[in-house]
């Protein structure tokens, strides 16, 4: 009885927390820029093709398989979560033995999948740490990044390790006919590693078996929590982000409601002036901070898995500019973390003596070319370019800072109604020496 209420109590505070945390961050994400979508049938499509077969991570076939089976067997290994929910509730032992033959049969595809979940996060930390691929090392990848994913592989290794331990001491158990362990048929991987536990004793089997049970649901309800404040929350919101990715060509900028209604009274004076709902706040050009960007834009921060698919690719960032598509993300991010509670609390004047340009140098924002490839590596459709056109909109309207090309040129469209230094009367003076005369 004492075990049952412990694991309630343990269940229910973990579960609250992590429901808690998660609709902490859909508050934060709230406080941006309304934006509005359109259902699609497209986007259910986008869903499958892209969160659920993983399509754009297979573009690396050995890491899409391996990324593959660590996502796979997440979702299916927790379904075996609702078999311990209901031991550990009421008190019972394989309580899902009912199922009879289907019951040993799905143990050991469960079994199948703990392995490839090993196996994979093995060779990912290989990866990541011996033979340490670029992109897993760049600037903005400092000790915490780099430790985080390490604890998640980690951890993910030790939940796999402790249910097959389980399962093996269940096993031995059940054939000794120990009372409290009825024999429910045998396991594919277990029942190849049951030898390495058939010279323990039946004490030390139970502490084991009791201790690898305990280990998995406090582990679980730990890393539950735990991914809330690492890369790893992607695997929740990656879904919404790729539901509620533009269908727009890449790299289009969202027209500024300010300007477009002073276009359409303009162009109708007896108009009723357009609402602007969606500018905040009023008359800001571009976006200073991350009150002045859109929801989808912070949505897009929370659901980045770091993985440096968009730096890799960034030409910039391969010339050795300082730009990194990631980096801009985790800054974003980051500011969003830092001043949170402000905005819960709908602290519009608040000032902290920073924003997300004290964040993101405008070396940055300038070396960009606006190609689009971070945007088509993403294997969750993270926009990076939105947010560095809505800073740079800001710097050059509100600032009036550009490089000295643009400004140049911004000068000669205001003056000459083109980017040349020439007047409209003199554009085609460079004619007049031709052997043949223009039309």
């Amino acid at each position: 009885m004492l075990e049952q209420i412990i694991f309630i109590l343990a269940f229910i505070s973990a579960l609250g927390l992590f429901i808690f945390r998660l609709y902490r961050i859909y508050r934060y994400i709230r406080t941006a820029r309304p934006l509005k979508f359109k259902f699609r049938s497209k986007r259910i499509t986008r869903i499958l093709k892209l969160a659920i077969a993983q399509s754009k991570i297979f573009n690396n076939p050995l890491v899409g398989i391996l990324h593959a089976f660590i996502f796979w067997g997440f979702i299916i290994i927790n379904i075996e979560m609702l078999e311990i929910v209901i031991d550990g509730v009421f008190g019972t032992h394989r309580s899902m033995a009912f199922l009879g033959g289907i019951y040993p049969l799905l143990l050991s595809v469960f079994e199948v999948f703990a392995v490839a979940v090993i196996i994979a996060c093995v060779i990912f930390l290989f990866r990541r740490n011996v033979i340490k691929l670029k992109r897993f090392w760049n600037k903005e990848m400092t000790t915490w990044p780099r430790t985080d994913a390490n604890i998640i592989l980690i951890i993910e290794i030790l939940l796999m390790c402790s249910i097959l331990t389980v399962n093996a001491a269940d096993s031995v158990l059940a054939s000794r006919d120990h009372p409290h362990y009825p024999d429910v048929g045998k396991f594919l991987i277990t029942g190849l590693i049951q030898p390495l536990f058939s010279g323990m004793t039946d004490s030390s089997l139970v502490f084991l078996e009791r201790f690898a049970w305990w280990f998995h649901i406090i582990g679980v309800l730990i890393f539950m929590n735990y991914i809330t404040f690492s890369k790893h929350l992607h695997i929740f919101f990656s879904f919404f982000n790729i539901y509620f990715s533009r269908f727009e060509p890449s790299g289009k900028m969202m027209n500024m409601p300010s300007v477009t209604n002073e276009v359409k009274l303009m162009l109708n004076p007896s108009a009723e002036a357009p609402p602007s709902s969606t500018e905040a706040p009023a008359g800001l050009f571009g976006a200073k901070d991350i009150r002045d960007l859109y929801w989808k834009n912070l949505l897009d921060a929370f659901s980045c898995a770091e993985c440096g698919r968009c730096t890799a690719a960034c030409p910039a960032n391969i010339t050795g500019k300082k730009l990194s598509p990631r980096k801009i993300i985790m800054d974003l991010r980051d500011r969003v973390e830092e001043i949170g509670s402000k905005l819960l609390k709908q602290e519009k004047n608040f000032d902290d003596g920073n924003d997300l340009l004290s964040r993101i140098n405008t070396e940055e924002l300038w070396a960009c070319t606006t190609c689009n490839a971070c945007i088509e590596e993403c294997p969750v459709k993270i926009d990076p370019l939105a947010v560095i056109l809505e800073l740079r909109r800001y710097l050059v309207l509100e600032k009036g800072l550009a490089p000295g090309q643009l400004n140049a040129m911004f000068a000669n469209i205001e003056n000459n109604g083109a980017p040349w230094q020439y007047s409209a009367e003199d554009r085609l003076l460079w004619t007049e020496n031709l052997s043949f005369k223009s039309k």
